[in-house]
This record gives structure tokens, C-alpha cells and sequence, in this order.
């Protein structure tokens, strides 16, 4: 009895060992728990992040331990990368937006365009959202395929009314990145300098690649199957983040 207690505490072991390097050198899952990346992610999408994508560093690894500032088998983010970070506010808190400026970049809005390098990038308005979600409201919006210089192109969306028109010119510092969200008038990003900021290169978890589950909590919860025809979204399983 003794000797298949031990055998089931060694098993348990090895796969809690197993899972610890797959998070932190593969893959991890991460839940998203806002409408700041609507259209692209939705509240309740379940993703998972390569952990590989830009190297390691601290953030990598579990509570972020504070053994080193370095960034080891670095690998450069492309314009338009979904990205999850740790804020540098606190270097604990997890976002997930879109990486819109490099190290030397200018961004900036002017006249609710959206300027990169003093040049405007360039998008073309689509129909295909009208409303969207922020938080408990519903915003009407204007959608747009944007194109950023190296050919990237998502979705994006403003408000019809109210939405940011002008805004600081931003440069951004050496190392460091700037990031916006999606659902452009309800994210917390980059252009809120004393919340988010320049996220520095350190501070990348990883590449958001693929969501794997995809469940509408206002529509029900996991457990409640009798509203799954309603609540889980079977169309975004297994659909490539781009």
C-alpha cells in the first residue's frame, strides 16, 4: 500500500513537472477577460501563447522570479504581433494587444487616423462590424483593414462618435515597444503613458497563436450544458489568431 502511495506521488510529480516546462517553454494558456481586442479576441476566448516566439526571460517562468534582466534566444516581434506582456507598471500584470511601434517609431493619431513614422496607415472601411462590445456597453463603430508597413493586416475599430481624434506624438525608446488594442476606444494601452506605456522588450511573454476554446459567459457557463448550443462558440476553436 505504501509502495503505490509513493508510485501515485511520483506520477503526479512528473506530470507537474512535465506541464511546468511545456508553460514555460512551449506553450501557455491565457483567458481573455476584455472587449479590448474585439473583433480579433473576444471576452472568453482561450488561447495559447508561444512561449518560444521572442526568447525568455523572467516573465517566462512562474510569478516572474527576479533572477535576471536579460532576455535569452531572443528573437525580434514583427509589427502587428498579437503579444501577451506584463505591464510595467507592476511586471505582473498579463495584457494581450497588438504591437503597432518599434523601437525609433513615432505614433500617432491626427484627426482619427492612425500615423506611424509620419506616415498614415493605410486601412479601408469595411461593413462587417457595426457595433461591438466595451465592457457592459455596446459601442456603434466604424471598422477598418488597416495595413501596416510590413504588409500586416487585422481589424480594427473606432467609435462612430467620441472616438479619439488627436493625440501626443510618441516616440518610442530604444528597447521598447507600442502597443494598441483593437477595439481602438476601449483598450488600456500604450498611449496611457502612466498606466501602460512602453512595454520593454523584457517584459514579452509571447506570441499569441491559436484559440483553442471559445465560450460566452453571458450566454451561460461551462457547466451549465443544457445552454451550450448558445453559450460556447464551436466556430472559434482551433482559429489562427492573426
Amino acid at each position: 500500500m505504501k509502495k503505490k502511495i509513493i508510485e501515485n506521488i511520483k506520477t503526479i510529480l512528473y506530470a507537474l513537472i512535465i506541464a511546468l516546462i511545456i508553460r514555460t517553454f512551449l506553450f501557455q494558456p491565457f483567458y481573455i477577460p476584455s472587449s479590448s481586442m474585439e473583433p480579433s479576441l473576444l471576452v472568453g476566448d482561450r488561447l495559447f501563447v508561444s512561449k518560444y516566439s521572442y526568447g525568455y526571460s523572467r516573465h517566462s517562468l512562474p510569478f516572474s522570479p527576479n533572477f535576471s534582466n536579460k532576455r535569452y534566444l531572443s528573437r525580434n516581434p514583427e509589427r502587428g504581433d498579437v503579444i501577451v506582456f506584463k505591464t510595467p507598471t507592476d511586471n505582473r500584470t498579463d495584457y494581450i494587444k497588438r504591437l503597432i511601434g518599434l523601437s525609433g517609431d513615432s505614433v500617432q493619431i491626427i484627426n482619427g487616423d492612425l500615423y506611424l513614422n509620419n506616415k498614415k496607415i493605410r486601412r479601408n472601411k469595411i461593413d462587417k462590424f457595426t457595433k461591438i462590445n466595451c465592457g457592459n456597453e455596446i459601442l456603434n463603430v466604424n471598422a477598418f483593414e488597416e495595413t501596416l508597413p510590413n504588409g500586416k493586416k487585422y481589424m480594427a475599430v473606432y467609435k462612430k462618435e467620441g472616438t479619439m481624434q488627436n493625440t501626443d506624438r510618441f516616440f518610442v525608446p530604444d528597447g521598447h515597444y507600442f502597443f494598441m488594442g483593437d477595439n481602438r476606444d476601449c483598450s488600456k494601452d500604450s498611449r496611457f503613458l502612466s498606466s501602460v506605456g512602453y512595454v520593454s522588450f523584457k517584459n514579452l511573454v509571447g506570441k499569441a497563436r491559436l484559440i483553442f476554446f471559445s465560450n460566452n459567459k453571458n450566454e451561460g457557463n461551462f457547466f451549465e450544458f443544457w445552454k451550450w448550443s448558445k453559450s460556447i462558440r464551436i466556430d472559434r476553436f482551433f482559429k489562427k489568431i492573426l
